[in-house]
């Protein structure tokens, strides 16, 4: 295995002004990249009529690829540079959206989605790992992490922005063609500005680690996602469920006795990661299932205006910017499970809170404190985690570190989508046809009710209820079952966030010594 040959320089150790600008250019775009179908979930329905989970797939599309390739290309950075990956990855994410862009079905929005999903796969990973590379002290570390994580924020809110814009004043397929440009300039800043770092020692691809996981995290995900739509008892999810178990069982034991592992199995002893391993992928669940939550009651189920989304998201991820330098502060200062804590008690209460309004409340003011309190919780787990994994392993395994951070990180978002979409979508179909049962319309529009339901699910239902009159009368039931299912959506989000605050309470104590050498390059 060659790599490109690199020598240890002040240059190449230090934090240059353009590989900083490159590498927060790139996770920016890539969370931009997975944000945005979330303000468009309304406009798809629409116009592409989804049916059952299809709607779910144009964001897992995207996020499945993360989940599942990230430590290929935390890998791959490490062996042949980062600075290629960068370039690629946004590369990709540009060709993908621009797939999207031109979607004439829900088929081909998958394939885009997917494509530019596997450019982010490489951005996630490389763009932390490239910035922490050059740090050459823990509070400079502290500093660009706190910066990376803001500006993955700024991504989650300039998407939603720049979705409510353009969905306004144009079609959500300006979306995709505003972030092909993006992904454009990202890809020729880091060609022009970033510098390469690579940790090629003691590194080699590691194929069944590889094959392993990628197999195991799809089949696990695809079982959790198609199982509201295919029965969770049909042969297909039992099997996928059964495949899951296998191919994740056979990636542990593929680590442990592989030369140069993708993922090596000892830094889980590492307590203070190990956590934040457990806290990444339950706490991030409950921000994105929240997320997600609130996408679908504003968008298909209200039918409120993009725009109302936009600045939904605006207050889940715009905190995080503006508490740049507090943040900064703390991860310098304060014990790892009281921020970790604090962060994800937060966005418990915020859930609990939302879990309260009625469905038929449209008033954007009863949101803002409870997304207000989600998103002051997420600016501050969301950079506690990454600097509590980061910052507990030595920097020539940063790539690792970063990559599996990244994984767990994004496998927790793309269970939101999958797992809410899936208990809220099944409580509201089950309420729907219970109050169906029991009203008393007429048999004919009963019949109507029950054949939309059965072809399309809940969403279907609300939707043809709003425009076609003869099923007028079918509107309250279906937004009352939805609004039911939406708010236990929630209730699971908060207890998510509850049980990963009172683990990083209970087990983090103290403050996590930072590793520092010298074998990066």
């Amino acid at each position: 295995m060659t790599t490109e040959p690199s020598t240890r320089t002040a240059t190449s150790r230090s934090l240059t002004t353009g590989t900083l600008v490159a590498g927060l250019l790139a996770v920016c775009l890539a969370q931009i990249g997975l944000a945005i179908p979330a303000t468009l979930n309304g406009l798809f329905q629409s116009d592409l009529h989804p049916v059952g989970s299809q709607l779910t797939w144009i964001s897992d599309a995207f996020l499945l690829p993360v989940a599942v390739l990230e430590l290929t290309f935390g890998l791959l950075g490490d062996l042949f540079g980062r600075k290629r990956l960068l370039i690629g990855g946004a590369s990709l994410l540009a060709a993908g959206e621009l797939v999207s862009a031109t979607a004439s079905g829900i088929h081909q929005l998958w394939a885009g989605q997917a494509l530019a999903g596997l450019g982010a796969a490489a951005l996630f990973p490389t763009s932390l790992a490239i910035l922490a590379a050059g740090t050459t002290s823990p509070a400079q570390r502290a500093r660009v992490i706190a910066m990376w994580a803001a500006l993955l924020s700024t991504g989650g809110f300039l998407a939603p922005l720049l979705g409510g814009i353009t969905a306004t004043y144009g079609s959500w397929r300006w979306s995709f063609l505003v972030v092909t440009a993006i992904a454009a300039a990202s890809a020729a800043v880091s060609a022009l500005f970033a510098v390469n770092s690579s940790a090629p020692a003691g590194r080699s691809l590691d194929v069944a680690g590889q094959l392993t996981i990628g197999l195991g995290l799809f089949s696990l995900l695809y079982a959790i996602i198609q199982g509201p739509t295919d029965g969770w008892a049909s042969p297909s999810i039992i099997i996928a469920f059964a495949l899951a178990a296998v191919f994740l069982a056979a990636f542990v034991l593929a680590e442990k006795r592989a030369k140069s592992p993708l993922l090596r199995l000892d830094l889980f002893r590492n307590r203070a990661f190990a956590v934040a391993s457990v806290v990444a992928v339950v706490g991030m669940f409950a921000f994105l299932g929240t997320a997600y939550s609130v996408s679908i009651r504003l968008g298909p189920v209200q039918d409120q205006a993009p725009m109302r989304t936009a600045l939904a998201f605006v207050l889940l991820n715009g905190i995080t910017l503006v508490m740049l330098p507090l943040t900064e502060r703390l991860l310098r200062t304060a014990a790892p499970g009281l921020l970790l804590g604090a962060g994800l008690l937060l966005i418990a209460a915020g859930d609990y809170w939302a879990a309260t309004l009625p469905i038929t409340d449209s008033a954007f003011t009863s949101l803002i404190l409870p997304l207000g309190l989600v998103g002051l919780g997420f600016a501050i787990t969301v950079s506690s985690i990454t600097a509590t994994a980061v910052n507990t392993v030595p920097v020539h395994l940063a790539g690792m570190a970063s990559a599996t951070t990244n994984l767990l990180r994004d496998f927790g978002f793309t269970l939101g989508p999958a797992i809410i979409g899936a208990v809220a979508l099944s409580r509201a179909a089950s309420n729907f046809s219970d109050s169906l049962h029991d009203s008393a319309l007429p048999g004919a529009l009963k019949g109507a009710g029950t054949a939309v339901l059965e072809e399309g699910g809940p969403l279907a239902v609300n939707g043809a209820s709003t425009t076609a009159p003869k099923l007028a009368d079918l509107h309250p039931l279906a937004l009352e079952a939805l609004g039911h299912g939406y708010s236990i959506g929630f209730v699971v989000c908060g207890s998510a966030a509850l049980f990963s605050a009172l683990l990083a309470l209970v087990t983090l104590h103290g403050r996590a010594a930072p590793h520092t050498d010298s074998t990066e390059h």
